[in-house]
Order: structure tokens, then C-alpha cells, then sequence
């Protein structure tokens, strides 16, 4: 069986290795170490959890020589401020024995301050795409020494409108670069820009889109409404030492909002929520008290699914069942990582059986199902989207069918608007409408 020790690495990565507990690389850094450490560009497919930021940072690393260059010479772009903030953290933890200069930007902060420590110098830049491109037009940052170009979860990007920023970057730096690109999906707008930018990448596929990890148990409960739902969460979530660590997510943020007061009554501080609409630090300080075990509860929206690396997760529970079926498999790969057991539950309406077929066809898998709880009340109570639409009997535009609210126009009211008795005698006399944009036609006209 591979082990670490067989990487062609310095003695300080393998000291930050051992350090760090690592003894076998997973597929994915197996196979990508040679090739990046090649310098080839190379695309990676792999869902996530299963250790992209170490499978293209420990060939990066080894590669990287000492240097007092003040510009940048390792590109790391991610598509969230939490990832930004986790890839730092990571880096640093392999490059602990290297003297490597690591620094990570993202909006939702000042610039001025970033603008300061890119001054400074770093070695590795760690960038959300938007502020990246910000620091680049104000001239603060220069790409000109970029040599290495990773871009992770670049589907996200794609899908978060990131595109023209992203091609704007690759135009800004220099031609000579190895570029290394890192997605769980292959779509068609990642080929086109593999087929634009890079040159002759070799890809490495480890887990298709659609295949559940092994070691992630998934399952399933068939609920009447939203407030049901919430029933059956409390419920399940009453077993705290069964339910250690969970992660709740939703669709948007309006329900995850209402989610957290419903649980935050009952669970007080051991629930927490995060997304796009919270502050920066807000959003940090309720991931570390997540990561610290202040809180058991994090629930949050699909766009943090990408931007979390969340150790020990217990259970991964679906309050929704999310419309596109690779959400669903970026939302329970949040669990079950670096090869420990975890759990999946998915909380399905009749309106939601269409996007669970989908799911269990993308992942030619049935989810079990499981009978509900005696003891979980089903309440009656709906939100506003489930509450049953009511309808006019009578369209008031249909005249053939008009009730007895409907009346017909009055005689005046069916007169045709002319635009006023002065634009009218106006139009009599002139023979034509009056213009204001030549003076002189009127005149013209009465000459004739």
C-alpha cells in the first residue's frame, strides 16, 4: 500500500506530514503528485472531501524554492471567502518547517489593508476571483512572476458569474505557466475554458459526478410540509451524542433564517447559521465555533456547500431536496471525509419526489426510505409557497364569462384619446401634427 514516505518530498514536508497525522495519500494525490511535479497542466475531477488541496499543494510545494520576490509566484484562486481562509490555513500547516511567505484576499473587507500586505511580498497568493481582479486594476498586485495557476471548484465559479473575471485574469498573466484545474463536475463551460487556456492537460478522474462515497449512509424521510420537517429535526436532533456534529442545509437563505429561529428556541447556543447575507465575521466566528465544538448545528445554503471543510461532520441533513442532483452530492460529501463514516438524511415532500428520482438516477442508487417517528407531530401550519393558491373564479378579462362585478365601458370612456382639443385644431389646420423639431415647417407648408 502507498504511503507518504514513497513521495520524492524534503524532509520538512514529511516532518509537517507526520504532524499532521497523514499516512497514505488519497486517489486523488496519488495520482496528481507526479504530474504536477512535472510541471504539465492538469485537470482534476473529484467530488469533494476527498483531498484536492493536498493533492496540488504538496507537488507545489516541493517545487517552490526559497526567494525574496515581492510579487507572487503560486496562484490559488477559490470561489468563496471561507475556502480563501481554509486554503491559507492549510498551506500553512504543510508549509510549517518552509520559509514560504502565504496570503489569502477576498471582498466583504477593506482593500486598503489587503493592498498593505500584498506590498509587503508574499511567495502564495490564495484569491477570491473578484478581489483578485479588484487588487490587479488598482495596480497593487502584479502577475507578472505567477509561475503555478490552480483554480479549485472552478464550476462554482462559473456557475457564481465569475466567468469574465477568470479570462480576464488568465489574459493578465504571463504566457509561461503550468495551469492546474480542480472541479467535480465537467460541464460545458469548464471544456471550453480547459479548451481556450490550457495545453494538452492531462486529466485525472477519481470519483465521478453522481457516485456516493462508500462510506457515507444515506436515507430518507417522506414529510408533508416544512413545519413537519422542523418536527422531525427537533426530534432527531434531541440525541445529541448520536448527532454530534450536524450540518443542516437548506436552499435559500430566507428558509434558512427561519430554520435557525424555530431550532435556536430549542437549542439555544448550540445552533448557528451562515450565508451569503451575513457579515464576514459573523460568518468566521460561527465556522470556528462550528470547527471548536461551541456549536452542534451549523445550518446553512447550498453556496457554502463548496466553501466549507468541516472535520468529524456526524450527519449531513437535507432539510430540502435540492432541484439539481449534484447539489445533493456536494452537500453529503461534507461528511464521510478523509475515509471516516457518515451520515446523509434527506427530509423529501410529494413536491420534492421528482428531484429525489433525479438524485437517486444521477447516482444509480435508491435512498432508503424510513418510516417516521410516532412521536413527530405533523403539523398543519404552511409557509407562504405552501400554502394553496387561490384562484379567480372569473377571469374579468373574458367577457363571455363575466360574473356580475364585470360591467361594460360607458359611452364617454369608449372614446378614442386625440391628445386634447388644442392638439387637434392644430392637426385641422396645419393638415399635420405640429413638430417641434423644425421651426419652419409649418411655413413651408402654408407657402405651398
Amino acid at each position: 500500500m502507498e504511503s507518504f514516505s514513497t513521495f520524492n518530498i524534503s524532509k520538512q514536508l514529511h516532518y509537517a506530514i507526520e504532524d499532521l497525522g497523514y499516512e497514505k495519500p488519497t486517489p486523488i494525490q496519488s495520482q496528481s503528485f507526479s504530474v504536477i511535479q512535472s510541471g504539465k497542466d492538469m485537470v482534476g475531477i473529484a467530488q469533494t472531501g476527498t483531498g484536492k488541496t493536498f493533492a496540488y499543494m504538496l507537488p507545489l510545494l516541493q517545487g517552490l524554492p526559497f526567494s525574496k520576490e515581492i510579487n507572487p509566484r503560486i496562484l490559488v484562486i477559490v470561489p468563496t471567502r471561507e475556502l480563501v481562509i481554509q486554503v491559507v490555513d492549510e498551506i500553512e500547516k504543510f508549509a510549517k518547517y518552509m520559509d514560504v511567505r502565504v496570503l489569502g484576499v477576498y471582498g466583504g473587507v477593506n482593500m486598503n489593508r489587503q493592498k498593505e500586505a500584498v506590498v509587503l511580498g508574499c511567495d502564495i497568493i490564495v484569491a477570491t476571483p473578484g478581489r483578485l481582479y479588484d487588487l490587479v486594476l488598482s495596480r497593487a498586485l502584479q502577475l507578472k512572476s505567477v509561475r503555478k495557476l490552480v483554480i479549485d471548484e472552478v464550476d462554482v465559479m462559473l456557475d457564481l458569474g465569475f466567468r469574465f473575471q477568470i479570462i480576464n485574469i488568465f489574459e493578465l498573466l504571463p504566457n509561461r505557466r503550468q495551469n492546474i484545474m480542480f472541479s467535480a463536475t465537467m460541464t460545458d463551460d469548464v471544456n471550453e475554458l480547459i479548451q481556450d487556456f490550457f495545453q494538452a492537460p492531462t486529466t485525472i478522474s477519481v470519483a465521478v459526478s453522481g457516485t456516493p462515497l462508500d462510506n457515507i449512509q444515506q436515507y430518507c424521510y417522506s414529510v408533508p410540509n416544512f413545519y413537519t420537517k422542523i418536527n422531525l429535526l427537533v426530534d432527531l436532533l434531541q440525541k445529541d451524542e448520536e448527532y454530534s456534529k450536524v450540518l443542516v442545509f437548506v436552499s435559500n437563505k430566507r428558509s434558512a433564517d427561519l430554520l435557525f429561529t424555530e431550532l435556536e428556541d430549542i437549542f439555544t447556543s448550540e445552533v448557528a447559521v451562515i450565508h451569503s447575507n451575513k457579515t464576514q465575521n459573523y460568518r468566521i466566528r460561527s465556522i470556528e465555533n462550528f470547527n471548536n465544538e461551541e456549536t452542534r448545528i451549523l445550518v446553512t445554503t447550498d453556496i457554502m456547500a463548496r466553501g466549507l471543510d468541516l472535520d468529524q461532520i456526524s450527519h449531513v441533513i437535507n432539510f430540502d431536496t435540492p432541484p439539481f442532483p449534484e447539489n445533493y452530492m456536494h452537500r453529503i460529501g461534507r461528511t464521510g471525509r478523509a475515509e471516516k463514516e457518515g451520515v446523509s438524511i434527506l427530509l423529501s415532500t410529494e413536491k420534492e419526489k421528482g428531484y429525489k428520482e433525479a438524485i437517486e438516477a444521477l447516482m444509480e442508487v435508491k435512498i432508503p426510505l424510513l418510516k417516521m417517528p410516532l412521536e413527530v407531530d405533523i403539523s398543519k401550519k404552511l409557509t407562504c409557497d405552501e400554502q394553496p393558491k387561490h384562484r379567480e373564479r372569473n377571469n374579468p378579462l373574458n367577457l363571455e364569462n363575466s360574473g356580475k362585478g364585470f360591467h361594460e365601458k360607458k359611452e364617454k370612456n369608449k372614446k378614442e384619446n386625440l391628445g386634447g382639443s388644442y392638439k387637434r385644431t392644430i392637426k385641422k389646420k396645419y393638415k399635420k401634427p405640429k413638430t417641434k423639431g423644425d421651426k419652419n415647417f409649418n411655413k413651408r407648408n402654408k407657402k405651398k
